[in-house]
């Protein structure tokens, strides 16, 4: 950090938009065989920088939305794979410290605007019963949501974790209960029922929440805090308030609903028009802001929590008919081990200090905004506060950028991978998630252990385990170290949750591999 940019006299406004579900393919300035325009997106790198090789941590939405909040793998936490449903329980820990809690203490205004999907605690109907607690975890794990008594508050919610304002929806939506929970409250006892056809799964519903709308109406929802910051700032004598906003959108996730004005927008698909109504929603923040004269001091980044979904977004047909491919150049998509499950799109705009049109081309994570924000206004890291995150601030001033740790990746099935350079290890013998060959690949003799150069090999298909044996050595005792350390950022100490012992972790399956003196002590 040089030596001006911790005294910064203004500290910088952060809106931090996460589709759900969406490709680096996706994004018409990201991939050139992009089927349709996304205009606002593009305009966004123009003004700003394009990251070629951001990844989210994990190729599922949950334990993605986690690493960005806490700056910390979820697999640390007791989500060891798969994700939380609409009525889990938390995922966060009574006194996590978060972003929004880091910048909330550094004085900034703090909103939290969509798809949580972290879990909360719902009230419970009185003489009822939470059903289908997991017995290890005491966590929720069903999709019954009868026992919710929606007259009551939640808790656990976006406010217990540094956020002053909260709107949005409990998880993805296509995940029941279909209600608005706004502040701690839900907005009302859902009166309406969401189909299957209509949601993908059936639940209660609000009755103004509709698969059509509901983008539009976090949008709308976003907006209006922009335009409360702008409104306050003209009222005070100095005007640099700044403030935070997260705002996750729910698509291109299922249901695929574009709003009526979309639809036949991109002249492929459904998803690609509602590819295109995601592009538009992101416009009319970037809207909100210059109406407000709040564009030049606001570091807007967007970014996806993991890869499309393939059969959701009937990509088979995408790219035989219409040649686009939402994972780009990288195999697999959502839920998978392969790039095309983790790697996603990120653009960042700050026009105080990035450089209009520019790029980098390093490996780096979505949850690297934490130490990122940390490093901007002049914040200290705790020694276990944000253990995995490691600060791109110099990438954002065009001085370059080394990523201070190896990434480790994460399917929904729980299995990893570690990126060291251009080498990529994989310890599953297929995709660790949906994709072909899955979780019949070891019953399918494939071999149990992948090894990729990544710079070489986009499409990770040249397997070279059986050439580079000391090299799949040395990367399973690192990505070894990474896990059981409790933390990847140099300098760091924290603990991995205890509650599932290492030996009982069924996907550490490496560890009877290494010597015993490589063996780090749990």
């Amino acid at each position: 950090m040089n030596a001006d940019q911790s005294t910064t006299s203004r500290k910088p406004n952060l809106v931090y938009i996460l589709a759900d579900d969406m490709g680096v393919g996706d994004v018409a300035c990201l991939d050139q065989r992009c089927a349709w325009a996304t205009p606002r997106l593009d305009a966004l790198a123009k003004d700003g920088m394009a990251f070629s090789d951001a990844h989210s941590s994990s190729a599922v939405c949950t334990p993605s939305r986690y690493s960005i909040l806490t700056g910390r793998y979820a697999w640390r936490s007791w989500l060891k794979r798969g994700v939380t449903v609409g009525a889990s329980a938390g995922l966060l820990d009574h006194g996590q410290t978060t972003m929004a809690s880091m910048l909330h203490d550094a004085e900034y205004r703090t909103a939290c605007i969509g798809k949580w999907h972290m879990g909360w605690e719902w009230a419970c109907k009185k003489g009822q019963e939470i059903p289908l607690r997991d017995p290890l975890r005491n966590r929720y794990d069903g999709q019954s949501v009868d026992w919710i008594d929606f007259e009551q508050e939640i808790q656990d919610g976006p406010l217990a974790f540094g956020f002053d304002e909260y709107f949005g929806i409990s998880a993805s939506l296509d995940m029941p209960p279909y209600v608005y929970v706004e502040g701690n409250r839900p907005q009302t006892t859902p009166t309406s029922w969401g189909t299957a056809k209509d949601f993908f799964r059936q639940g209660p519903r609000q009755e103004d929440l509709l698969p059509h709308t509901v983008l539009g109406t976090l949008t709308e929802r976003a907006c209006d805090f922009i335009h409360q910051q702008g409104a306050q700032d003209d009222e005070t004598s100095t005007g640099n308030t700044p403030f935070f906003l997260y705002l996750a959108l729910t698509a291109p996730h299922t249901p695929i609903a574009p709003a009526p004005e979309f639809i036949g927008s991109s002249g492929v698909s459904s998803y690609g028009d509602l590819c295109q109504e995601v592009d538009y929603r992101v416009g009319q923040v970037c809207d909100a802001l210059a109406a407000n004269g709040l564009d030049e001091n606001t570091l807007v980044i967007f970014t996806s929590d993991n890869g499309c979904s393939g059969k959701q977004a009937e990509c088979d047909i995408l790219e035989q008919r219409f040649a686009h491919y939402s994972s780009s150049h990288y195999r697999g998509y959502k839920s998978d081990i392969w790039d095309g499950g983790h790697r996603v799109p990120f653009i960042a705009r700050w026009p105080e200090h990035i450089r209009a049109s520019s790029s980098c081309s390093q490996p780096m994570g979505i949850f690297d905004i934490y130490a990122t924000m940390a490093d901007i206004i002049g914040h200290q890291l705790a020694p276990n506060e944000a253990v995995d995150s490691c600060s791109f601030y110099t990438a954002l001033n065009g001085d370059g950028f080394e990523r201070a740790a190896d990434l480790v990746h994460h399917s929904i099935d729980g299995r990893f991978a570690i990126r060291s350079g251009p080498w990529k290890l994989c310890r599953c013998p297929g995709s660790g998630g949906w994709t072909l060959p899955d979780h019949l690949a070891t019953e399918q003799g494939l071999p149990p252990i992948q090894l990729y150069h990544m710079d070489e090999d986009l499409g990770e298909l040249n397997n070279h385990l059986d050439t580079n044996p000391e090299l799949v050595q040395k990367l399973t005792q690192q990505l070894h170290q990474l896990v059981c350390n409790g933390s990847s950022r140099p300098g760091a100490a924290s603990l991995n949750d205890p509650e599932i012992p290492l030996e009982q972790w069924e996907q550490v399956d490496w560890r009877a591999e290494l010597p015993e003196s490589m063996i780090l002590d749990d």
